[in-house]
C-alpha cells in the first residue's frame, strides 16, 4: 500500500526521529511511503490562538500538498490530525477549499489508528521489557476518537506491562497556545499528571502525540524522575533485530 507521511512541525524540527522512526514502521508493515515536499504547518498554533481567517494560507497549502496524490495520508502526531479534520469548518465561507479540505480529511489517520484500523494489525512482534504508563492525549481520544488503538498495540509488545494511574484522561496541560496563554494553570496541570504517573512507578511513559510527551516529559526530566519518555513508535520498533 502507497501512503503520504504528514511529518508535523515537531516532526520535522523538535522530534525528526520520531517521523524517521514512523517512516521505517509504515515500511517494515509493507507501506511504500511518500513524503509531499510542499507541506508545512498545519496552522495549528494560529488557529488555537483565533486566527482563523489568518491561517486559510497554511490550510489551503496542506490541502494543496495533498492533492498530488488519493493515497492514505498517515502522521504520527494526533494533534495535527485533528487539526487539519477541522478544515472544512474553518474553510465553511469557501465551498470549493472546503470539499477539497474534506477529501483531504477522509484521508487522515494518525498512526495508530491507520496501524490498526486499516491495516488491521495489532502485534508487530515488538519486545520492551518493563512496566509503563500510557497517556491518552486530548487531540486523540477527545478529537478523532482514538482510544483502543494505542493500547491495542501496546498489549501485543512482550515484556511490557502497561499501569493504570489515576485521572489517567485528563489533560496534561500542553493544549497548544493554551500552556503559552495560561502558563501557570498548565503549569499546575502537568505537574499532577506528573504526580500520578510517578506514583506507580514506571519505567515508561508512552504516549502516541509529541507535543503532549514533550510536556510531560520536561516536567519528569526537571524533577528528575527515573522515568523513559517514549512515542509509542520507539515502543513498536522495539525488540531483537529492530
Amino acid at each position: 500500500m502507497k501512503v503520504n507521511l504528514f511529518a508535523t512541525c515537531l516532526g520535522d524540527m523538535v522530534k525528526a526521529e520520531v517521523a524517521k522512526k514512523t517512516v521505517l514502521l509504515l515500511e517494515q508493515l509493507n507501506c511504500e511511503v511518500i513524503f509531499p515536499e510542499r507541506q508545512g504547518c498545519c496552522g495549528q498554533p494560529s488557529l488555537n490562538s483565533g486566527y482563523s481567517d489568518g491561517s486559510k494560507a497554511a490550510m489551503k497549502s496542506i490541502i494543496s500538498s495533498f492533492e498530488v496524490n488519493d493515497y492514505p495520508i498517515v502522521s504520527p502526531a494526533g494533534s495535527c490530525a485533528a487539526t487539519i479534520k477541522r478544515y472544512p469548518e474553518y474553510l465553511a465561507d469557501e465551498p470549493e477549499w472546503a470539499a477539497r479540505a474534506q477529501k483531504i480529511a477522509d484521508r487522515l489517520y494518525e498512526l495508530t489508528q491507520f496501524i490498526v484500523g486499516t491495516l488491521g494489525i495489532t502485534d508487530l512482534g515488538a519486545k520492551l521489557c518493563g512496566r509503563a504508563v500510557y497517556h491518552p492525549s486530548c487531540s486523540l481520544i477527545r478529537k478523532l476518537g482514538v482510544r483502543e488503538e494505542p493500547l491495542a498495540l501496546l498489549d501485543k509488545v512482550e515484556g511490557l506491562e502497561m499501569l493504570p494511574i489515576a485521572n489517567q484522561e485528563t489533560c496534561c496541560g500542553f493544549g497548544g497556545t493554551f500552556s503559552v496563554k495560561m502558563s501557570e494553570i498548565s503549569g499546575e496541570m502537568v505537574k499532577e499528571k506528573v504526580q500520578h504517573i510517578s506514583a506507580v512507578k514506571p519505567d515508561y511513559l508512552i504516549g502516541a502525540d509529541i507535543s503532549c510527551l514533550i510536556n510531560i516529559g520536561g516536567r519528569i526530566s526537571r524533577e528528575g524522575k527515573p522515568i523513559k519518555v517514549m512515542h509509542i513508535v520507539d515502543v513498536l520498533l522495539s525488540g531483537e533485530g529492530k
